[in-house]
């Protein structure tokens, strides 16, 4: 029955799982899905980094502890050096090598300590660097399942595997290379900064004033080279895309000629990705120039003014020797930090990415309090009533695809709905499924909403043949048991025979052991369609949709499948979305749908016999086998 309630309004998209609602975007608006970075709260990218880094606090509090205690070996190089000049040397006219014995016997110590404590350093980043990436790529992978069909279908896979590849491999750089320079470099300079004010005032003082300007160069890169990185993280995503794009599409890339124009398209996006390369490139050349012309300035003129104070007696040759020594060590990390600050860049650009990857929410939550299925009254009769509730339903995008309708059907009916393409029959399969929610009103399963049912009794009770078939790589037997993985060799085979599909699959090299290959590659579509119908009758649901499953069979093939109908349906509540018509003759009811409305509703033979929509598809569909 429908309702005869005027279409009304396109509504506002179901809410997420924190019960906001993601605004749809308006006419005429920028879809935010159609960029490569999608929006993330402010802070989500600070808040994943430590949410990442919180369960290695121990490792990483261990990791500062070794870069301290090596900062400290190594920056005691400069003050034996002024001690060997001031104290040593003078000591050597007595005939007394102890100072100079005892600078041999510091430098060793410290050299040993030094590398001892890189080990140490270099062992625990590494595994926690590993670690964290682990961790990053599993949420990355789980948090994608979790999303809804409505964001797959916005966001392509390309860009998933630029978050999950380009962009965490741009996190490890920075965790094993960039990590150590930035530590050592802010170390380094407060250790030397301490050590040259302690050494002398005057120097100190204008060695520290020389990193005024360093520090202005440096923020001024930090800025220009975001944009960069974060272009350039962007065309590599889009590089992705396109390929993965190309070679999932590859038949009909052949069958259209369409070598040229995406080699074309490729090459325009590599060069892209080329042109972001070089752009970073030269904002670090930039970068290095200004900040050795300025640290090689401070040096030189640091130095003269020393070499002028010796001469007047004001200040000791040790001194100034472990001064230009420290003031060294003070400049050249400068590079070092460019390097660091090229790492930070582009992981700060690609963890923003995943961030707001990772702040997406389903638009199907999990229910917060689930409700089990009913126990099945009968054995006889395992199916389930299906009603739909004052439902509407309109795809964030924009545009109505269901109006207001009422709908039920009883346990174990079979109902067949027809009408041209695009009057809403998948919808209605894929509120069902609950791969969607409704706008408006309830979709229900022997009286409870589906958005209120446990997930594991959904995916139980309802199972979904689609007209594409896919197969995921691995054996036969693996792919008809998806729905059970624990069934037996006997039952996986048993369900192949009352489906028609244990001849061929016997004919196979490996017989159920055969390995199909990316997506079902070694088998026909015939035969990946029928190794869906054994997999759907493998899981034994109450409620069976099949969306147009028939399609790609040739006549044998169909003819087989609808024999063994009989058998799949036997008590089960079906919905059978049908493109030919002779997929009708095992439904106990038909639904003739237009724009998203049932305009007839009855027996087959009933609406076979008037004047209606479905009498002159089956008249059409008759004439044509003619």
């Amino acid at each position: 029955m429908t309702s005869t309630a005027p279409p009304a309004s396109p509504a506002a998209p179901p809410p997420s799982a924190d019960g906001a609602v993601p605004p749809a975007p308006s006419p005429g608006a920028v879809d935010p899905f159609d960029r490569d970075d999608l929006p993330a709260p402010k802070g989500a990218t600070g808040a994943l980094l430590r949410s990442l880094l919180a369960p290695h606090r121990a490792r990483v509090l261990c990791i500062a502890v070794f870069l301290l205690l090596q900062q400290v070996a190594v920056q005691s190089g400069p003050l034996l050096v002024a001690y060997a000049i001031d104290r040593g040397v003078p000591a050597l006219r007595d005939d007394d090598y102890g100072p100079l014995i005892a600078v041999a016997i510091g430098y060793a110590v410290a050299a040993c300590g030094s590398g001892l404590l890189q080990y140490l350093f270099i062992a625990t980043s590494g595994r926690l660097s590993q670690d964290v990436l682990l961790d990053l790529r599993g949420r990355i992978f789980q948090h994608a399942q979790a999303l809804s069909l409505d964001f797959h279908e916005r966001y392509t896979s390309g860009r998933l595997i630029s978050r999950s590849t380009t962009d965490v491999e741009s996190l490890r750089e920075l965790l094993d290379e960039g990590l150590q320079e930035l530590i050592d470099v802010a170390l380094s300079f407060v250790f030397i900064c301490v050590m040259l004010l302690w050494l002398d005032l005057g120097m100190g003082a204008v060695a520290v004033a020389s990193f005024v300007p360093l520090f202005l160069m440096v923020r001024l890169y930090q800025r220009r080279a975001g944009a960069i990185f974060s272009r350039r993280s962007t065309a590599i995503a889009a590089v992705i895309v396109k390929f993965a794009e190309t070679m999932n599409g590859i038949r009909p890339v052949r069958a259209f000629r369409r070598e040229r124009v995406n080699d074309a398209e490729f090459g325009r996006l590599n060069a892209s990705h080329a042109r972001s390369n070089g752009d970073a490139l030269l904002e670090m050349a930039l970068y290095v120039v200004g900040s050795r012309l300025i640290a090689n300035t401070a040096v030189a003129g640091i130095v003269l003014w020393g070499a002028w104070r010796v001469a007047g007696d004001t200040l000791a040759l040790g001194v100034l020797a472990a001064s230009v020594l420290y003031l060294r060590r003070l400049y050249d990390p400068i590079d070092r930090l460019g390097m660091f600050l090229n790492s930070y860049q582009s992981a700060a650009a690609s963890l923003e990415k995943i961030a707001g990857l990772l702040a997406q929410r389903p638009t199907v939550p999990e229910p917060a309090s689930p409700v089990p299925l009913p126990a099945s009254t009968t054995a006889e009769l395992p199916g389930r009533r299906v009603v739909f509730d004052d439902v509407r339903f309109a795809y964030r995008t924009g545009g109505e695809v269901l109006p207001r309708f009422d709908l039920t059907v009883p346990a174990g009916q079979t109902v067949a709905v027809v009408g041209s393409t695009g009057a809403g029959k998948s919808t209605l399969a894929k509120l069902l499924a609950r791969f969607y929610d409704p706008t408006d009103g309830r979709v229900l399963l022997d009286g409870v909403d589906l958005r209120d049912l446990a997930p594991t009794d959904l995916r139980r009770g309802v199972v979904m043949v689609t007209q594409e078939a896919f197969l995921f790589s691995g054996t036969i037997a693996e792919n008809i048991a998806i729905g059970r993985p624990d069934a037996t060799r006997a039952e996986v085979e048993a369900a192949a025979r009352a489906i028609g599909a244990h001849d061929f699959v016997s004919g196979l090299p490996d017989g159920y052991d055969t390995d199909v290959r990316k997506r079902g590659g070694r088998v026909s579509a015939g035969q990946r369609q029928l190794i869906g119908f054994a997999r759907a009758l493998l899981a034994d649901p109450a409620v069976l949709i099949l969306d147009e499953a028939t399609s790609s069979l040739d006549v044998p093939s169909e003819r087989a499948v609808q024999r063994a109908m009989d058998t799949v349906l036997k008590g089960r509540t079906a919905l059978v979305i049908a493109h030919r018509l002779s997929t009708v003759e095992v439904a106990d009811r038909v639904l003739v749908m237009e724009r998203g409305r049932i305009v007839e509703d009855g027996a087959p033979g009933e609406l076979i016999a008037g004047r209606g929509r479905f009498a002159d598809l089956h008249r059409a569909w008759r004439d044509s086998l003619v």
